[in-house]
C-alpha cells in the first residue's frame, strides 16, 4: 500500500498530475469524438476545452515547490509551471480560433482536438523534463503529433507537402539532438541534468583530455536545439511550412510549441550544460545574428502573410537566443519573458488571419488586409498593436521584451551584439509598418463583411488588450521570470 509499480510512491505522482489529468483528458476527448454525433464536434471541442481548464486546476493544486522526482527524469519548479500555464491557455486560445476557420474547410475533427492534446503532452513533458531522457521523450511525443497536425488537410497538396518537411527537419533535429546526447551520456555516464552539471565541472578539472570530446557533444546538441527554435541557418524550410499548414495548426507551430522550445533550450543549457558556456556562447552568437539577419531582410520580400510571419519568427528567435548566450539569470529570464510575449502575440496574429478567412478564401495574402480599417475597426486596430508590439513600439509589450534581452546581453559585456539586434529591429520595423499602411491608408479591395462568431471576437480582443495591458504593466511578468531562476 502506498507504493506503486516501478518503485516509485504515490506521494513521488502528485507533481506528475497534470500530465496524468491530460492523458485522461485526451483520451476522454477520442472516445467523445468516436461516439458523438454531427460535424460540428462541439462535444468533442467542449470535452477540450475541460481537459485544458482540468490540466490548469491540476497544475496550480498540484505545485508543491521544486521537486525532483521518478528516478530524477521528473522536476516541478517555477519555470515548469510558468511554461505550462502559458502552454495550456494558448493551446486554448488556438482551439477558439481555430474551431471556425476549420469547420468551414470540413476539416473539424476529433483528431485534430486529439492530436493537439498529445502534442501539449509532449510540450509539458519537456517544461518539466528532468535529465535527457525524459526531455527526448517529450521532444518525440510533441513531434510525431505535429507531423500529423501538419499533413491534417489530406485534400491540400500543399499540406502534404509542408508535412513532409517538416517531417524531414523533424528527423533531422531528433537524430543530431540524440547524437549530442549519446555523447555527453558516454563520457560523463549520467543522464540526469543536475548531476550532468557536476559530471561535466569534474571531467573539466580532472579529465581535461575528454573536453574536445564533450564540446563536439555540445555542436550537436545546439544544432539540435536550433532546428527546433527555428533558428537561422536551420530555419531551411520552415517557411513553406508554415505556408502550407492549415491556420490553425501553423498558430500551433509558432506559437504554444515555442514555449516547448525554449523549455528546451533552457533546460539543456542553463540547467544541464552551463559549466561549458565558453564552448556554446560562440555558436549562440552565430545564431542570434544569422537569425537576426536572415529573419528581418527576407521578410521584407514576402507578400504571404503567414511566410512573412515565419521569418518574423526567425528574427525572434535571434532574440530568443541573445539572451540564453548571455548565460547569466538576467539572461535566460529575458529569454523566457520574451518567448512568453512572442507566444501572445503570435496567438493574435494567427488568429486574426483565420478570423478573416472564409470558405474557400484564405486572408493570407498582405493585399487581403487593404482597407480593413474601414471593414473593421476593431480588428484593424487590434492587429496594428500586435504588429506595434512585434516591431518592439512601446507601449506594446514586444518593445520591454526587446529591452529586457538587450539589458541582458549590455550586462554581460556583448554591446556589440546588441546594437547589431537593434540595427536589425529597426529594418524589421518597416515590414510590420507595411501591414498598419495597408489597413488604414489603403483602399478596399475586398469590401464583403466580415462574419465572424462572438467568441472569436472576444478572445481577439481580450488577446490585443492583453498585449497593451502587459507593455503599460510588464512587472508583474517580468517579475515572475526572474524569480524562475
Amino acid at each position: 500500500m502506498g507504493q506503486v509499480a516501478m518503485g516509485f510512491s504515490v506521494q513521488e505522482l502528485i507533481p506528475v498530475l497534470p500530465e496524468i489529468v491530460l492523458l485522461i483528458g485526451a483520451s476522454v476527448v477520442l472516445l467523445v469524438d468516436l461516439f458523438a454525433p454531427g460535424k460540428d464536434r462541439a462535444g468533442t471541442y467542449l470535452w477540450s476545452l475541460i481537459a485544458l481548464a482540468a490540466t490548469a486546476l491540476a497544475l496550480v493544486y498540484s505545485f508543491q515547490g521544486p521537486q525532483l522526482v521518478l528516478g530524477g527524469h521528473y522536476q516541478s519548479d517555477a519555470l515548469s509551471l510558468v511554461l505550462k500555464l502559458g502552454m495550456v491557455i494558448g493551446l486554448a486560445c488556438v482551439l477558439l480560433y481555430g474551431r471556425g476557420y476549420l469547420a468551414a474547410r470540413d476539416l473539424l475533427s476529433g483528431e485534430f482536438f486529439t492530436l493537439s492534446l498529445f502534442a501539449l503532452l509532449g510540450m509539458m513533458i519537456i517544461a518539466s523534463g528532468g535529465s535527457l531522457l525524459s526531455l527526448y521523450l517529450g521532444l518525440e511525443t510533441l513531434s510525431l503529433s505535429l507531423y500529423a497536425l501538419v499533413g491534417f488537410d489530406r485534400r491540400s497538396v500543399a499540406s502534404s507537402e509542408a508535412a513532409i518537411k517538416y517531417f524531414i527537419l523533424g528527423a533531422l533535429a531528433s537524430g543530431m539532438l540524440l547524437y549530442g546526447i549519446s555523447i555527453l551520456y558516454g563520457v560523463t555516464g549520467t543522464l540526469n541534468l543536475v548531476v550532468l552539471q557536476n559530471e561535466i565541472a569534474s571531467v573539466l578539472t580532472d579529465a581535461g583530455q575528454f573536453a574536445m570530446l564533450l564540446g563536439l557533444g555540445v555542436v550537436f546538441v545546439v544544432v539540435g536545439a536550433a532546428f527546433k527554435l527555428g533558428a537561422a541557418p536551420f530555419h531551411m524550410w520552415l517557411p513553406d511550412i508554415y505556408e502550407g499548414s492549415p491556420t490553425a495548426v501553423t498558430n500551433i507551430l509558432g506559437t504554444v510549441s515555442k514555449l516547448a522550445a525554449i523549455a528546451l533550450v533552457l533546460r539543456l543549457f542553463a540547467d544541464g550544460l552551463q559549466p561549458l558556456l565558453l564552448q556554446w556562447q560562440p555558436m549562440m552568437m552565430l545564431l542570434a545574428v544569422m537569425s537576426l539577419a536572415i529573419g528581418n531582410i527576407i521578410a521584407i520580400a514576402q507578400t504571404n502573410i503567414k511566410r512573412m510571419l515565419a521569418y518574423s519568427a526567425i528574427s525572434h528567435m535571434g532574440f530568443v537566443v541573445l539572451g540564453v548566450l548571455a548565460g547569466s539569470a538576467e539572461g535566460y529570464s529575458a529569454s523566457l519573458f520574451y518567448m512568453l510575449t512572442y507566444a501572445l502575440t503570435g496567438l493574435a496574429a494567427f488568429g486574426m488571419i483565420m478570423i478573416l478567412s472564409r470558405k474557400g478564401f484564405e486572408a493570407d495574402q498582405l493585399d487581403d488586409y487593404k482597407g480593413l480599417g474601414q471593414r473593421s475597426p476593431l480588428l484593424a486596430l487590434i492587429m496594428m498593436v500586435v504588429m506595434f508590439s512585434m516591431a518592439g513600439v512601446p507601449p506594446t509589450v514586444g518593445f520591454f521584451a526587446k529591452l529586457a534581452v538587450i539589458e541582458a546581453v549590455m550586462g554581460q559585456g556583448y554591446a556589440w551584439i546588441a546594437i547589431v539586434a537593434v540595427l536589425f529591429s529597426v529594418v524589421g520595423a518597416f515590414y510590420y509598418l507595411r501591414m498598419v499602411k495597408l489597413m488604414f491608408f489603403d483602399d478596399v479591395e475586398d469590401p464583403s463583411p466580415i462574419e465572424s462568431a462572438w467568441d472569436e471576437r472576444v478572445v481577439i480582443s481580450l488577446n490585443g488588450l492583453a498585449i497593451l495591458a502587459l507593455g503599460v504593466f510588464p512587472g508583474g511578468l517580468l517579475a515572475i521570470c526572474s524569480q524562475v531562476f
